[in-house]
């Protein structure tokens, strides 16, 4: 066994590795809290159509432009909202990425725990 760290290789011991872990678990639920409350908006028809979305993903308002109605051509209105709502989910994605991304490792994985290979 080494004595450098406690652990095997040098390795952080376990009381530094939970440690690392409570503080990534608090910086994480602060993230996740500052994305409920974030809004991103994305369009839709150069912007005759609008949808707003939270940092994580929740619908919460979609804006038609009255200009944009047409009885006779409901599916281009349809195909405008999913295009909008597609857009405003596409941008709650890069802001939870630059959120969490580097709490994460980038890839959903303990990398902040400094284990080797992860």
């Amino acid at each position: 066994m080494s004595s450098r760290g406690g652990g095997f290789g040098g390795q952080p011991n376990m009381q530094q590795l939970m440690k690392r872990a409570q503080k990534m678990q608090q910086e994480l639920e602060a993230a996740q809290a500052e994305l409920a409350e974030a809004r991103v908006t994305g369009s839709a028809g150069g912007g005759l159509v609008t949808a707003t979305v939270t940092g994580s993903g929740e619908l919460i308002a979609v804006t038609i432009s009255p200009t944009v109605i047409d009885p006779d051509d409901i599916e281009t209105l349809q195909d405008l909202v999913v295009a909008a709502v597609r857009d405003a989910n596409r941008a709650a994605g890069e802001l939870a990425g630059e959120k969490m991304g580097p709490l994460t490792g980038g890839a959903g994985g303990l990398g902040g725990l400094g284990l080797p290979g992860l």
